[in-house]
C-alpha cells in the first residue's frame, strides 16, 4: 500500500493504519485502475505473495520503505534469507536515510539506494507549498537546502549506496556524470510518457521506474 489512505488504490475507504489485514485484504486494489477490467478479483497481496509473484517473472523488484525503519529492516532481512535470489533481482530503497544505512548494517549484501526529490520536506510534488505559515515554511525550506546537500556530499557515502533515485525533472547529464563518477547508479522517477523514456534512455543513459511500459499514463511527482 503506498498510501497512508486507502481512498485512491482501492474501493474502500479511511487511514490505512485503523484497517486490519483481513479488512484490506477484503479491498478491490483494481477498482480505480484503467485496466481494471483485467484484474477483476484481485487481491492485496502480502510481502512474500508480492515477492513470489516477481520472482515467478523474473522482474527487478524496489523494496520501497516509507517507515518504521526497524520492522521494515528486520522484515526484509528475513526475507533475504528465505529467497536468496533477492540479492541479484531487488534493492531497498527510502527516502530516509536512517532505513538505508539499518539495511545495509543488517545485511551488507543487500544493495540499496536513497530517493529523493528537492523541496519535498517543504513543497508537495506539484509545487504547492506544504505550511501555511510563512515561518514554518522558511524553515522547512532551510531544512531541504541542509537535507539536499548532506545526501550528495556525505549521506550516500555513509549509508552505502548504489544508486540514486531522483525525480525526473532534476536529473541532466552533468548531474549523471557527477554520480557516476562515484560508482552510483543515477535512476530517475516517475517517466511516464514516451517522449521523456526515449530522452532518459538515449540521451541521459538511465535507468527510469515508470507506471506503464506500455502507454502514456498521467503525470506523476
Amino acid at each position: 500500500m503506498h498510501d497512508d489512505t486507502v481512498e485512491r488504490t482501492t474501493n474502500g475507504s479511511g487511514s490505512l493504519r485503523d484497517l486490519t489485514f483481513d479488512e484490506i485484504r477484503r479491498l478491490n486494489p483494481a477498482a480505480k485502475h484503467r485496466l481494471w477490467r483485467d484484474f477483476r478479483g484481485e487481491k492485496i497481496p502480502t510481502l512474500k505473495e508480492a515477492v513470489m509473484e516477481c520472482l515467478q517473472h523474473n522482474l527487478i523488484i524496489y523494496f520501497d520503505v516509507k517507515g518504521h525503519a526497524n520492522q521494515a529492516v528486520s522484515a526484509l532481512a528475513l526475507l533475504y534469507l528465505e529467497y536468496p535470489r533477492l540479492y541479484n533481482s531487488s534493492i531497498v530503497c527510502s527516502f530516509m536515510p536512517d532505513v538505508v544505512y539499518k539495511m545495509r548494517q543488517a545485511d551488507g549484501n543487500v544493495l540499496t539506494a536513497l530517493t529523493h526529490r528537492p523541496w519535498s520536506l517543504s513543497h508537495f510534488g506539484d509545487g504547492k507549498p506544504r505550511f501555511n505559515s510563512f515561518w514554518k515554511h522558511y524553515w522547512y525550506m532551510m531544512m531541504d537546502v541542509i537535507l539536499d546537500w548532506s545526501l550528495h556530499n556525505f549521506l550516500w557515502h555513509l549509508c552505502g549506496v548504489s544508486a540514486f533515485l531522483m525525480q525526473k525533472n532534476y536529473i541532466s547529464q552533468e548531474y549523471v556524470r557527477q554520480w557516476s563518477s562515484k560508482g552510483v547508479q543515477v535512476v530517475a522517477w516517475t517517466v511516464n510518457t514516451f517522449a521523456e523514456k526515449m530522452y532518459y534512455e538515449t540521451v541521459l543513459e538511465v535507468s527510469y521506474i515508470t507506471d506503464s511500459l506500455l502507454e502514456d499514463c498521467d503525470p506523476h511527482y
